[in-house]
């Protein structure tokens, strides 16, 4: 069998972008979020709806990473309703420590902008006592990990993500286009979400990271009046295709 090699991301931006091919596609984009913000801001007290709402794109992103506790439950043990279990006891504290990220992170931009020591400071937040704690939070691998099914080995791992040798350098490139001038927010966001993916520069939390980074940048871009947008439910709904097309990259 053919050893597996780490791969090595293409540059970003991208240098052969469609953008006639997708033009449709961003005009359709950019009308809903607008759509999606404007209803936002004719709400009266959007605070009391968003924060559930918070809490439900919690909820599902952390869901994505394996946990099992629900909205309910978050809502419960936040009320001190009901005992739950240890093992719900700690999928909502990831919960919560995902809301504190994204409650933090959104605080932070509104003075600074979007860099990899906010990044990093993010991830303490959402690594703060729960699974990963021992994974060096806040610092990027200096190990190779890889994604497959619980216990492949890499030679049989889906994706082999890029050595840690130049993730620090792939990192300040991405650092870089994130707050570089693009002709348009939508197609910069999407391509900053899969290169971050790409790189899987922690050992544990990168999917939680990259999806926290859509509204966060989108807010950073005042393309949304706050730093709330809930795509992980599409995500988790679309999960196959959405892991397909992260790993499309491949046969390019």
């Amino acid at each position: 069998m053919k050893r597996k090699k780490p791969f090595l991301p293409h540059d970003i931006p991208p240098k052969n972008i469609d953008w006639k091919m997708l033009l449709p596609y961003i005009c359709e984009a950019n009308r809903e979020i607008a759509k999606y913000d404007a209803l936002v801001t004719k709400l009266i007290n959007p605070d009391i709806l968003l924060s559930t709402l918070t809490v439900k794109e919690s909820v599902v992103s952390s869901q994505i990473e394996g946990t099992q506790a629900s909205l309910e439950d978050i809502l419960e043990i936040e009320a001190g309703i009901t005992e739950k279990s240890n093992d719900i006891k700690n999928d909502t504290l990831e919960i919560i420590n995902y809301r504190k990220a994204l409650i933090f992170a959104s605080e932070q931009i509104n003075y600074r902008p979007i860099s990899l020591n906010l990044i990093k400071q993010m991830h303490i937040v959402l690594m703060d006592n729960v699974r990963g704690k021992d994974k060096n939070p806040g610092e990027f691998r200096k190990t190779q990990n890889w994604i497959g099914t619980k216990g492949t080995a890499m030679d049989l791992a889906r994706f082999i993500p890029p050595s840690p040798l130049i993730v620090d350098e792939l990192m300040l490139k991405l650092e870089q286009f994130i707050n570089s001038n693009f002709p348009d927010a939508i197609v910069q966001i999407a391509i900053i979400h899969a290169q971050f993916e790409i790189i899987h520069p922690f050992l544990d939390g990168n999917g939680r990271i990259g999806r926290l980074l859509i509204p966060l940048f989108l807010y950073s871009k005042k393309i949304l009046s706050r730093p709330l947008f809930y795509i992980s439910e599409f995500f988790e709904e679309n999960r196959d295709e959405y892991q397909d097309r992260l790993l499309y990259h491949r046969k390019q």
